[in-house]
């Protein structure tokens, strides 16, 4: 589900709460947490705003927050800061009497809408006749929850980046190649790092249907779909070339969603979990650049005065779908259950869900 087809979901947050101060804003969301107690669970994906992420009962990464989503049994709302394809999975993995609540439906997620569902049925039985069924599917679960399900279907798992090479080799063993979507840079990231070379790799582009590969198609193991990171995409060699220049003795750790070629040029790379960790256990005084998203970036700033730690890209944005979840909007959601109003509800039909768990179940059997 594009932005435009969120927008139109979207129920209107009144204007009133945007008048409101920070601080009233703050007491009125502590509030209903106390009033709701255990029937309301809020889980903060790690790219969200502090004024948001104060209040998340859990934090994490993709997997993390999958997991907790799975195993809670008791919420009655869960209240998801994150993203759509992040609600779409808590909605999937949680019973039918659990409420998933997207604060702001806008907040898509820009390398999910690059694969949508026609496209992929269009390229699959395309990808078959050249491969026969030698082919399995691996979906990031930046993806919606219909890509999900086609993957499940067809014997797919899902993939987050904190156990992406786990999942790949996993594929591996059940077939000869995979279809990995929709990010080509995670997917070439990960099969490069497990032994695939780059010229066994092609690019599935699906504005024009065809297969980007020069040379013989049956030398193909990885079929990498045309997508990629709005953010991640924004760090470059020559980001890389200006921290080694200036601050020679400074490490660059980055996300693998960043381009192969960065990845390669940096020191390490990892989740975003991977990253956080690595940054913690770093001894002080250590000197870090971070390509990854701005908040958690400042974050971690934040949290490591002993250390001189700054972005890869100094004039890097923070995720702006992600950020469409303020406070207002957790403020607006939340009030709102106290008066027996369900907004911005998050629902997966039941035949999508059920392909779609099959994926998940896969992945979360190996985490």
């Amino acid at each position: 589900m594009n932005v435009l087809q969120l927008m139109q979901q979207q129920d209107a947050m009144p204007e009133t709460y945007k008048q409101l101060s920070v601080e009233e804003m703050e007491e009125r969301v502590a509030r209903v947490k106390q009033k709701l107690g255990a029937r309301l669970f809020i889980p903060g994906h790690h790219y969200q705003k502090d004024e948001v992420i104060q209040f998340a009962d859990a934090t994490g990464d993709s997997l993390q927050l999958a997991q907790v989503a799975a195993k809670n049994k008791e919420a009655e709302y869960i209240v998801f800061c994150g993203v759509h394809f992040m609600a779409e999975t808590a909605d999937i993995l949680t019973s039918d009497e659990q409420i998933v609540i997207l604060p702001d439906m806008r907040a898509g997620c820009s390398m999910a809408d690059m694969a949508e569902i026609e496209q992929v049925e269009r390229a699959w039985p395309i990808l078959q006749q050249l491969f026969g069924d030698t082919i399995l599917p691996l979906t990031y679960v930046n993806s919606t929850a219909a890509i999900k399900a086609f993957v499940g279907l067809h014997g797919g798992a899902t993939v987050t980046s904190s156990n992406a090479k786990k999942m790949v080799a996993w594929a591996f063993t059940q077939k000869e190649r995979i279809f990995f979507l929709p990010d080509q840079h995670l997917g070439r990231n990960t099969a490069y790092d497990l032994g695939v070379p780059l010229e066994q790799m092609a690019v599935w582009d699906p504005a024009t249907n065809t297969l980007q590969y020069e040379g013989d198609v049956q030398q193909i193991k990885v079929i990498l779909w045309k997508g990629h990171c709005s953010v991640h995409e924004n760090f470059t060699v020559k980001h890389i070339e200006h921290i080694r220049k200036t601050k020679p003795d400074m490490k660059i750790i980055v996300h693998p969603e960043c381009s192969w070629e960065v990845v390669q040029q940096a020191d390490d790379a990892g989740s975003t979990k991977y990253i956080i960790e690595t940054i913690a256990n770093s001894p002080a005084g250590s000197k870090w650049a971070i390509g990854t998203e701005m908040n958690l970036v400042n974050r971690i700033i934040q949290q490591h005065p002993d250390k001189e730690i700054v972005s890869l890209n100094p004039y890097m944005c923070p995720c702006l779908t992600m950020n469409r979840i303020d406070l207002p909007h957790l403020l607006w959601a939340l009030e709102s259950l106290l008066e027996g109003k369900v907004v911005n509800r998050i629902t997966v039909s039941k035949d999508v869900a059920e392909g779609a768990m099959l994926a998940l179940e896969r992945m979360l059997a190996r985490a």
